[in-house]
């Protein structure tokens, strides 16, 4: 099954006071390339985004966007600096005895002292933060695969309407391909006759004619071009990434639809050859979306 390597998808659990959410987008990329920021709190789960993408996904740059909110009472703790705060009282006693003014700074005061007191975020849970990752992590991944599954089965139809019309104009080629070398010989025979008054040395002939059909076969060409039209189409049934087998059976199928254009010597046959190659393009700019 072809799948496309554009899509997006959204994660989103929640338990236990944690709250997990996971989103990821697509594009085409040659190989698989994963970008992710993770908050320091989370920085743990490196390692699981990278596995955790590379499990489900072939090819593609993908980017990764997490956002873990923890709710629990727990979640947060203060801390109070106690040698701060002497040093701070102490300060502020010598700054009486020195001014000669009263000390009678409430407690609210030294609380508000900078940090005196500070917000710490309580070391998380590891192993119930990474399930809880993994579980919004393959629900976005889930989502993003439905998404390249849709676009793949549209780039596969489209697929298939090109690989009609390549093997419509090979069969074109082929049709026309015998009487090619049959109109050779009726042209150089009457250029022959032409220019010899009739006088035509048969064997020098025939020479020429055969040398002119040895170097415009196309036979072989034509076998090899049909037998990768056949493959495209298998593959694209393959139940597995098949991207960069469909990029080389496209390559390989220019390649014979090239040398078919140098050996004919045809000017419907170039033109067949031309369509051809448009249509090659255009199942080249396809692949290169294709996991």
């Amino acid at each position: 099954m072809i799948k496309s390597m554009t899509g997006y998808g959204r994660g989103l659990v929640c338990e236990d006071g944690r709250e997990m959410t996971v989103e990821v987008k697509s594009v085409n990329h040659r190989f698989l390339d994963v970008s992710f920021r993770l908050a320091r709190p989370i920085a743990f789960l490196d390692d699981a985004v990278r596995t955790g993408v590379a499990e489900r996904l072939a090819r593609g740059h993908v980017d990764v966007f997490v956002n873990y909110v923890n709710h629990r009472e727990d979640a947060r703790r203060v801390h109070v600096d106690m040698q701060l705060a002497k040093a701070y009282r102490q300060a502020a006693g010598e700054l009486s005895e020195a001014l000669g003014v009263k000390n009678d700074l409430p407690l609210s005061d030294y609380m508000n002292m900078p940090d005196v007191l500070t917000v710490e975020a309580s070391e998380e849970d590891q192993d119930a933060v990474r399930a809880l990752f993994m579980r919004a992590l393959n629900l976005a991944l889930d989502d993003l695969t439905a998404m390249r599954k849709r676009e793949g089965n549209s780039l596969r139809g489209d697929m298939m309407k090109k690989l009609d019309a390549i093997d419509g104009l090979r069969e074109s080629i082929a049709t026309r391909a015998p009487t090619v070398v049959e109109e050779y010989r009726a042209k150089l025979s009457q250029r022959l006759s032409a220019l010899l008054s009739g006088d035509i040395d048969e064997a020098r002939f025939a020479t020429e004619v055969a040398i002119f059909a040895d170097r415009a076969a196309i036979d072989e060409e034509l076998v090899r071009l049909s037998s990768h039209i056949a493959q495209l189409r298998a593959t694209a049934e393959l139940d597995e990434p098949v991207g960069r087998k469909l990029d080389f059976l496209v390559q390989e199928l220019n390649r014979e639809v090239n040398t078919i254009g140098s050996k004919a010597s045809d000017a419907q046959i170039a033109g067949c050859v031309v369509a051809a190659k448009g249509e090659i393009e255009k199942l080249r700019e396809q692949g290169q979306n294709i996991e």
